[in-house]
Parts: structure tokens; C-alpha cells; sequence
């Protein structure tokens, strides 16, 4: 078959696809003579410059596999590959390693002032009083995130004889403590750490998570890395801790624009050490991505599974088809459940009703695993791997099949109920697909709603009584947020009650507190889907 690679990579990659099949390396063409190529093609391999639009998939009439030599795939339109049955892989775990090794070289270049002073040595001073250190040896290490990476960092911090506590709530205490590794909530982390590491995805729950708040929370003589991605630290927050000396130091390799551009103040700053994102740039990690994509191409252009696909490989197109929309309600619930579980999740109870009932349970259950799990996760979770990082994190899932809906959920021919469960609380979902699919979440912890789940979805939990639905609505409109849609659900009048709003604009952690200090609100959640 025909393989098209449009950027660098390891020659090593490369020659795996050669032994079995013809490759051309064509690099640096537009989109429009990608789309023009592209029909001869069975496979595409790409990086990170590549943009694989909708119009790129749809030119590939022959396409059965779209490769990312790296981590994301934010570069591929991977609904639309689905949509055409074209398997996407990437490779999520080649540059662990190299990512784990400079975020220990960050942290020992802060300890000791390496690249100050190497620079104030070239300009031919000899200041060594000005560049007194601090050692690893007995000082505390936290770490933000607890996946794969967080995981290496842990093993090679306790070789420094540090004291290692994790944040992470996808993973059970009792397997940080097989590490030697203590659990602990983020504010304790922030308060005990003498060096704080991240490790977390960026999504809407992540966002500015470190910022002034959290800046308030750390002892004198705190450093801070990140090695993962830009926009988790607030960097204007960040500057002004250097500034008051709150903050003794910092070591960035992402930034929230990048390049970050020569007039950055945080940049400039005596006390930051910056690298232009090179978690992944090393030999290995490039030749052990480039092969590992290759390995991935051939397995599937033989018609084998991928063992890092990030959409749906090995089923037809018309079996696709018709899974398609359940597919997507089960990743929105997902997500919807992590956002109102906020924690731990320890098991997952997965009810097919009706017509849902007829199709495939594993690749439904593995797309609401998915959703679950990947917004506090920093590697990528797919169709192939959530059913096992959900084992590997303690999480029990048990599926089953009814025929019929129960109480006020009757109506629907298709059903699909959720109940997660976590430290000391439950959340329950229903959702269902209308129409000739439609996706609509219709029940929250038992109260009865109509939702679309898409974009941005604030959700509240509060007393209702009048004026309530006015002061919320009051509330986001003099925050400039316009409402798209509002649902209410109730059980009685001036009982409980469940609001669920559809917004236009982002909603900041400000207005959100402002929210939950109304007079009978109870807890604000908030969900991008």
C-alpha cells in the first residue's frame, strides 16, 4: 500500500514502513496540494505542523490511517476521520522519558542557579556568593498530576532521597503508597511542597489552577516547574509572586502563548528559567515515537488494532455509523459525571435500556470511560485504553441491559443510565439519543432535564424559591456571560433543585464563588464539552 509522510522523522520510523510498504516523504506541501495528493494514499503520517482538516480527510478516499508521530492529535479532525471509519493513532507514551528527565533537569537547574550562573560566568564575573543553592536531599516534592509521567518523575525524586506527595483524583492512595508516594489534596500538596512539579492536561477544569490562590498557599523558599502545558499557571500571577518574593523561583518549558515573544516580563525575570518546549526533544524520544506510529501504520493497513488508536479502528463504517451518536452522548456524560463528582471515582454502574441495548456495550462503556477520565488525566485516554487505566486506577465498572426505562424516564425507547461513585458521594445520569441522532442528557441525580450537551454548561444545585432563576441570570449578565439555553428540574415546589445553563462566554472562578454565595445556592459546577 501507499504511505504519504508530510514532515520530518527518525529515519528509523521510516524504514519500518518501507519493509512493507511504498512511502513518499513530501515535505512542506499547502493543504491544497495535501487535499490535491492525498486520494492515492492508504496511509498519512504526520506531526504536529500538518493540519489534517475535515477538507484534508474527506480527499482521502483511500485513507485508513492518519499517524501522529507524538502525544495529541489537536492537529487532526478526529470526529471526521471516525465519521469515515480512518483509524487515528498516536504515539502517547514515546517521549514519557525525555519528559520526565527535563523536568528533573528543570528542577535541579532551579536548586542550584545552573543556567545564572553559567551565564554570569561567560560574562566574566566570579559572583559564587551570589549563587548559594538549596539541595534535593530531604526536601519535599509535590507533584500534580499522578499519570505516567508524574509517575517517573516520583521514582527518580525518591533517588534524591526527597519526600514525594501527589495530587490526583483518579488515583487510589493505596497505589501512590506502593511508590512510596503519600496522597494528599492539592492545597495540602501546595502548603508542604518546598518544589511543586505539574503533570495535568489543559482543559476548562485546569486553566489558571495555579494562580493567585494558590500562590497564597506556599511556604517561603517555593519553586515551581512546568513541564506540561501552557495556560495551568496563570503567569501574570506568577510574575507578580516573583515580584513580592513569595515565589523563590521558576522553571518554565510551556507557555500560554508560544513562542512567548521578547517583550515577556516573566521571561526577563532574574529568577526564571525558560526553555522553548523540549519535554519531547531528544533523539530517543523522536526515533522511539517515529517507530512506534510505523509499528502502529502497518498493524492496521494489515487489518489489525492499533494499540494506541485514539477513535474507533476495527469496526465497519456502517456498524460506525449507527454507534456514532451513542458514542458521543457516552463521552459527554463522561465528562459531565467528572465534573460533578469532583474526586476519586472508585466504581461506574452502566445501564443500557431499549434500543440502546442492541449495540456493542464495550466500545459504549470505553467512550464513557473516556470522558470520565481524561479531563484530570495528562496522557491520552482512547476506545482502546480506558477500559484498562480504569482498572489500573482501582475504578470498578459493571455494565447491563434492560428493556424497559424505569419511572419518569418511560418515554425514551433508548435510555442509557449512569451512576458514579466516589469518596462519600454518588452522582446519577440518564441520556439518551432522539431522533435521527440527536444527543440530549435527560436526567441529573434523578431530577428531570431536556440538555444539549455542548460547549459551555454551568450547573447548579440550589433551594428554589422565587427569585432565584433572577439573581443567577442577574448574576452572569453584569459578568457579560450571555445564557444560550436554561433548564430547570425539580422534585416539589421550594424543594431542591437542579439548573442547568448552556453559556456563551467563559465563566471565571470568581463568578462561579460569586454564585455559590447566593442565598440558597448549594454547589455550582461547570462543564465544557
Amino acid at each position: 500500500m501507499k504511505v504519504l509522510v508530510t514532515e520530518p522523522l527518525a529515519e528509523a520510523g521510516l524504514d519500518r514502513v518501507r519493509q512493507q510498504h511504498d512511502l513518499d516523504l513530501r515535505l512542506g506541501l499547502s493543504p491544497v496540494d495535501l487535499c490535491a495528493i492525498l486520494p492515492e494514499y492508504d496511509a498519512l503520517i504526520v506531526r504536529s505542523e500538518t493540519k489534517v482538516t475535515r477538507e484534508v480527510v474527506n480527499a482521502g478516499a483511500r485513507l485508513k490511517v492518519i499517524a501522529r508521530a507524538g502525544v495529541g492529535v489537536d492537529n487532526i479532525d478526529v470526529p471526521a476521520a471516525t465519521a469515515r471509519g480512518i483509524a487515528v493513532v498516536n504515539s502517547p507514551e514515546g517521549n514519557t522519558i525525555a519528559a520526565t528527565e527535563h523536568t528533573l533537569a528543570l528542577i535541579l537547574s532551579l536548586a542550584r542557579s545552573i543556567p545564572q550562573a553559567a551565564a554570569s560566568l561567560s560574562n566574566g564575573e566570579w559572583k559564587r556568593s551570589r549563587f548559594v543553592g538549596v539541595e534535593l536531599y530531604h526536601k519535599t516534592l509535590g507533584i500534580l498530576g499522578f499519570g505516567k509521567i508524574g509517575r517517573e518523575v516520583a521514582r527518580r525524586a525518591l533517588g534524591f532521597e526527597m519526600r514525594v506527595l501527589a495530587y490526583d483524583p483518579f488515583v487510589l492512595p493505596e497505589h501512590a503508597q506502593r511508590l512510596g508516594v503519600q496522597l494528599v489534596e492539592k492545597d495540602e500538596l501546595l502548603q508542604r511542597s518546598d518544589f511543586v512539579t505539574i503533570h495535568l492536561p489543559l482543559n476548562a477544569g485546569t486553566r489558571h489552577s495555579i494562580s493567585e490562590t494558590e500562590f497564597a498557599l506556599v511556604r517561603p523558599g517555593f519553586r515551581l516547574v512546568n513541564c506540561a502545558r501552557g495556560g495551568i499557571v496563570d503567569e501574570d500571577a506568577l510574575l507578580s509572586a516573583l515580584e513580592s518574593g513569595r515565589v523563590a523561583g521558576a522553571a518554565l518549558d510551556v507557555f500560554e502563548k508560544e513562542p512567548p515573544g521578547k517583550e515577556s516580563a516573566l521571561l526577563r525575570h532574574p529568577r526564571i528559567i525558560a526553555t522553548p518546549h523540549l519535554g519531547a526533544s531528544t533523539e530517543e524520544a523522536q526515533v522511539g515515537v517515529a517507530v512506534d506510529v510505523a509499528e502502529q501504520v502497518n498493524e492496521i493497513l494489515a487489518g489489525r488494532p492499533a494499540r494506541s488508536a485514539v477513535n474507533l479502528p476495527g469496526i465497519s463504517p456502517e456498524i460506525l455509523a449507527q454507534l456514532r451518536p451513542y458514542l458521543i452522548l457516552q463521552e459527554k456524560m463522561g465528562r459531565l459525571a467528572a465534573a460533578l463528582l469532583r474526586g476519586r471515582v472508585r466504581s461506574v454502574r452502566i445501564t443500557y435500556i431499549g434500543e440502546a441495548a442492541r449495540y456493542q456495550m464495550a466500545p459504549l462503556t470505553r467512550s464513557f470511560l473516556m470522558g470520565l477520565l481524561q479531563p484530570a488525566l495528562e496522557e491520552a485516554i482512547n476506545l482502546v485504553n480506558a477500559a484498562l487505566v480504569a482498572e489500573q486506577r482501582g475504578v470498578t465498572v459493571t455494565e447491563g441491559a434492560e428493556r424497559g426505562a424505569p419511572g419518569d424516564l418511560g418515554a425514551y425507547n433508548n435510555l442509557i443510565t449512569i451512576e458514579v461513585a466516589g469518596d462519600g458521594m454518588t452522582r446519577s445520569l440518564a441520556g439518551a439519543v432522539i431522533g435521527k441522532g440527536d444527543v440530549r442528557i435527560v436526567s441529573i441525580d434523578n431530577y428531570s432535564v431536556d440538555i444539549i450537551p455542548e460547549g459551555v454548561m454551568l450547573i447548579t444545585m440550589h433551594t428554589d424559591k422565587p427569585g432565584m432563576i433572577g439573581k443567577v441570570g442577574s448574576l452572569l449578565g453584569s459578568r457579560q456571560i450571555n445564557i444560550a439555553r436554561m433548564q430547570l428540574g425539580r422534585a416539589a415546589p421550594r424543594g431542591r433543585a437542579v439548573m442547568v445553563l448552556n453559556v456563551d462566554d467563559p465563566v471565571s472562578n470568581e463568578v462561579l464563588a460569586e454564585l455559590l454565595a447566593l442565598d440558597g445556592m448549594q454547589s455550582t459546577t461547570l462543564v465544557e464539552f
